[in-house]
């Protein structure tokens, strides 16, 4: 037992222990460093977060600082035994609230990073003409400034609209406002 994060990674080099049960709330430093210093130093050990916290955010967080099971500090004794179980079996553990929450945050993720994966395969001219949709614009106009015909605006504004599979402009426009573009 330990009561700081480094007092916790001197005492799990020392006893080398197979499942860390861990606080990412601790007095005399973070949390998710802790858990990754811990990771680094022992990578056999497995590591369950013991939390207050039941934000997916601090999942995820956890997650990718390489936890391998997270339960509310409010779960059963029987819940944390099972999870210490699991953990030394060599499978993750998440008690069912924070599965459905990490599996929300995950799909999040996923469909952030294929939106900007998708972005980013629009052509400087795509952007351009979706630039122009953004304000408002009609294909007159962006024709206009990009010195281009109409017929090429709307062109090039049918194949943003399927490389981002979106069906109308006001989808366009909304998807356009939400990555900041």
């Amino acid at each position: 037992e330990a009561a700081t994060g480094a007092e916790a990674l001197r005492l799990a080099q020392q006893h080398r222990p197979d499942v860390v049960v861990l606080d990412i709330s601790m007095p005399g430093g973070n949390g998710f460093e802790t858990l990754a210093r811990l990771r680094q130093s022992l990578p056999a050990a497995r590591v369950l977060v013991l939390s207050i916290h039941d934000d997916e955010r601090y999942v995820l967080e956890s997650v990718r600082a390489g936890a391998q099971g997270y339960l509310c500090k409010d779960s059963p004794p029987a819940e944390l035994r099972d999870a210490i179980r699991a953990l030394h079996r060599g499978e993750s553990y998440y008690s069912p609230a924070m599965a459905r929450r990490l599996t929300s945050a995950q799909q999040a993720d996923n469909t952030r990073a294929e939106r900007a994966s998708r972005i980013a395969s629009l052509t400087p001219r795509e952007r351009e003409v979706l630039h122009g949709i953004v304000q408002g614009l009609t294909n007159k106009e962006i024709a206009s400034q990009l010195r281009i015909s109409s017929r090429t605006v709307e062109s090039h504004r049918e194949s943003v609209m399927q490389k981002l599979n979106v069906k109308h402009v006001a989808a366009l426009t909304r998807l356009a406002l939400d990555e900041g573009l």
